[in-house]
């Protein structure tokens, strides 16, 4: 129980994307697929906050 250090919110951004399991192996590979699902659920918060055109202006400015 000491070695492992999986935190809750990491498991529910995972879950809620669909992906309950890491698909790559060793910590480099799950670093970036891990930082792929994080970036996805952000930008999924920042539509739902937002709005499409709001943040389509930001992006074009």
């Amino acid at each position: 129980m000491r070695q492992r250090r999986v935190e809750h919110p990491f498991g529910t951004i995972k879950l809620r994307m669909g992906a309950p399991h890491f698909l790559l192996k060793r910590r480099p590979k799950v670093r970036g697929e891990m930082a792929l699902h994080v970036l996805a659920y952000n930008l999924t918060r920042v539509l739902n906050i937002l709005g499409i055109p709001p943040l389509m202006a930001a992006i074009r400015a």
